[in-house]
């Protein structure tokens, strides 16, 4: 069962001794060699090629995810930015909007003042005219009660046949003028050709 062959052992079974002559041999100490080069090559290889090489990977997942970490933190930042500057935004507009009421209110008022200031000024210009004009009218009826008091004296005078000068006919023909033109006339007047004593 167990032949020896010309580098060592060689583990055969009755197949496989009887294969021998067709070259297929399994030779356990090869196999146990080979397997102690592969595991030294493999503790080689993870020493100098895959560790460096992990940490390296590791280093750049860790970069990697560092700049994911820092860009998420760059976005979460420009949109509270964003989220600061539309509030400051809307704060302004707001704050705009309550100075241009207070200004068109401001305005309003100084506008309902100078237009009641104008009215009265108006008003009393109005009035003030309509003293005026009165007093006017009073001088000027007056003027003419007193011309035609002169005229009603003078032709009384010249159908009497004598100068009329009195004070007491003046105020007679005066109170006649009066009554004349308030329209209370109480015996027909000049104008309806009344006599005037």
């Amino acid at each position: 069962m167990y032949a020896i062959a010309a580098g060592g052992f060689h583990l055969a079974t009755p197949v496989l001794a009887e294969a021998a002559g067709s070259g297929l041999v399994f030779n356990g100490f090869w196999i146990v060699v080979a397997s102690v080069n592969f595991l030294f090559f493999l503790a080689v290889l993870q020493q100098f090629a895959f560790g460096p090489l992990t940490r390296i990977l590791a280093q750049r997942r860790e970069r990697i995810e560092q700049g994911l970490r820092d860009a998420d933190a760059a976005r979460r930042e420009r949109e509270e930015t964003a989220l600061d500057r539309n509030r400051v935004l809307a704060e302004a507009r707001h704050e705009a909007n309550e100075i241009l009421q207070r200004a068109q209110k401001g305005a309003e008022e100084v506008r309902e003042r100078e237009l009641a200031a104008a009215r009265d000024e108006i008003e009393r210009l109005r009035a003030q005219a309509a003293a005026e004009i009165e007093a006017e009218r009073q001088r000027v009826l007056a003027d003419v009660r007193a011309q035609i008091a002169d005229l009603a004296l003078r032709a009384a005078g010249r159908v009497v046949g004598e100068t009329m000068t009195s004070d007491r006919e003046r105020r007679l023909v005066e109170q006649f003028l009066a009554e004349t033109a308030a329209g209370t006339g109480s015996g027909g007047g000049l104008a309806h050709g009344g006599p005037l004593n």
